[in-house]
């Protein structure tokens, strides 16, 4: 029973020490290691110039246009064109954020956005409107009024 007592009483030195020594190594380690954390004055200038206000006109060949609709691509974020056809988009934009540019009988533009877009002056041009189907004239029209 000694010679048992004795092999577990080394085996039991021998896992104390084996850890104690993998212990002090992954102290020592993370010490030693450079920290590497994030500095906030770096990371709030670098969001304050990703951050682009857009402002613009939309027009077609002879005028401005009012209530063209810009809308940020796959969200619902958007404005519209005041009368004189101007428009400044509500949120700060990043680089490669899509606007799309809708109007009743005009052709939907896309616009990338960059750093040295940020001012906008679109002419939209018109689309082709098809009319579906034969208009009836071998019928005069009947008021449903009574008389």
């Amino acid at each position: 029973m000694t010679k048992q007592l004795n092999f577990t009483q080394t085996t039991l030195g021998a896992f104390k020490s084996t850890f104690g020594i993998i212990g002090i190594v992954m102290i020592t380690l993370l010490f030693s290691n450079t920290m590497q954390a994030q500095n906030t004055a770096t990371t709030s200038t670098t969001q304050a110039e990703q951050e682009l206000t857009v402002t613009g006109t939309v027009a077609d060949e002879f005028e401005r246009l009012e209530g063209v609709s810009i809308i940020k691509k796959g969200t619902v974020i958007g404005t519209a064109t005041d009368k004189n056809g101007a428009f400044t988009f509500p949120k700060p934009l990043k680089t490669g954020d899509v606007l799309l540019f809708s109007y009743i009988g005009y052709e939907e533009i896309e616009i990338k956005i960059d750093k040295n877009n940020t001012v906008i002056n679109l002419v939209l041009t018109t689309d082709a409107i098809e009319v579906v189907g034969a208009l009836q004239t071998d019928k005069p029209y009947k008021s449903k009024r009574k008389k």
